[in-house]
């Protein structure tokens, strides 16, 4: 499956779109696009993965660095993680400040 990331910003919610694998080649471009919303005012952070079929350590970094940016009131979603990465999320420990579920209403 080809990677692809596509991240958008409107009315306090950004919304990242995670398609293939997120891991030393393309959390670079993940964390670019972040970059250019952290001036933004954020109240939620929706990680869109139902088609993500893995994530390292990397991929990790770049959600925890943007968590700690957008500040502990933000919340952070991950809907319909597959298996693969749900259990790469909850070994990290990161499930403890993310909200999983299926979807995400506005």
């Amino acid at each position: 499956m080809e990677n692809k990331i596509l991240v958008t910003c409107k009315d306090g919610i950004a919304k990242a779109e995670l398609t293939g694998r997120l891991d030393a080649t393309s959390a670079p471009t993940l964390q670019n696009a972040l970059k250019e919303i952290l001036g933004e005012k954020i109240e939620h952070l929706v990680l869109l993965v139902k088609d993500l079929e893995y994530i390292s350590s990397a991929g990790l970094r770049v959600i925890i660095f943007t968590k700690q940016k957008i500040g502990v009131d933000a919340k952070l979603y991950l809907i319909q993680p597959q298996d693969t990465v749900l259990e790469i999320i909850k070994m990290s420990g990161l499930d403890n400040f993310m909200i999983i579920q299926d979807s995400f209403e506005e």
